[in-house]
């Protein structure tokens, strides 16, 4: 049986996880599937959830990156991904901090990357594994981080210049993606789920008073796909949390979320469908189940 790829373009290690770590436990536990992770940047400014490791932190001893790179390689194999890329090599770009932080103006944070060079070699990964489907974020990184709006660029950019013949034939044939899609949360999930963030020894979204005024998610008849998983793939997206230690601790939302849900609720992952034509669907919506459809 042929492999059918799916490359995911994520900003730090978590992301893949937290973002989309069900679907990709989906479809790396399917026999015609190959998953790739491209991971941009080591996480360097994360914030360290662990008080053992604090001096881990970029205002401290700067040495979080490298411990990071090890939660994400022991995250992904939790999910049952083998093949994990960081763009350009283990730190070639850092982590760029939240937006308006002077971190943004380090010389190799990702926020400052060019972003063809980047998307060129996003471009040696595209063509050397032929991916049917890639998934990365929205225009606005799904909540504005400058790493994941950089990510969009890139994995877009990427996309259109791997299936450009012109560019550095060095590379291998062009290729061109048939499907791309933005991750995403339907208002009517963020609605359902709002309540629970507020047992969240970290809630995120502190003074906000209604989902209405949380800074992502979009109508439910804008999401093009769900999906759902099984139970395996969502217990292996918690256990793939777990791997990120530095990140997600105990009683913080996302801990709280996959508690108070259960595990298949809190694997449902959902995109919007911006290249290629959409597969068949099921409920109200008629959301696509498979993205290889």
């Amino acid at each position: 049986m042929s492999e059918r790829g799916i490359v995911f373009v994520h900003a730090h290690p978590d992301d893949e996880t937290v973002g989309t770590g069900a679907t990709v436990a989906h479809y790396a536990a399917r026999p015609d599937a190959r998953v790739t992770i491209v991971t941009c940047t080591l996480g360097e400014e994360g914030e360290v959830r662990v008080p053992e490791l604090a001096m881990l932190a970029a205002d401290r001893a700067d040495q979080l990156g490298g411990f990071r790179y090890w939660e994400c390689r022991e995250a992904t194999a939790a999910l049952g991904v083998d093949d994990l890329v960081f763009l350009g090599g283990i730190g070639r770009w850092r982590d760029s901090g939240m937006m308006g932080t002077p971190s943004n103006h380090h010389p190799r944070a990702f926020w400052r990357a060019e972003v063809d060079e980047a998307a060129g070699l996003l471009v040696e990964v595209l063509r050397d594994r032929r991916p049917e489907v890639l998934v990365t974020y929205d225009p606005d990184g799904f909540y504005g981080h400058p790493d994941h709006i950089q990510a969009h660029r890139v994995a877009m950019r990427g996309a259109e210049l791997a299936a450009d013949g012109t560019w550095r034939p060095d590379l291998g044939a062009a290729h061109d993606i048939r499907k791309i899609y933005w991750t995403t949360v339907p208002g009517s999930v963020l609605a359902e789920h709002f309540e629970e963030f507020k047992h969240a020894t970290d809630n995120p979204f502190e003074g906000v008073a209604s989902v209405e005024e949380l800074p992502f998610g979009v109508p439910d008849e804008e999401v093009d796909a769900c999906v759902a998983g099984d139970r395996e793939a969502a217990e292996r997206k918690l256990a793939a949390m777990r791997a990120h230690r530095t990140q997600i601790a105990a009683g913080d939302w996302l801990s709280v979320l996959g508690e108070r849900l259960g595990a298949e609720a809190f694997g449902a992952e959902h995109y919007r469908l911006v290249k290629g034509e959409r597969g068949p669907g099921s409920g109200p919506h008629r959301w696509e189940t498979d993205l290889l459809a």
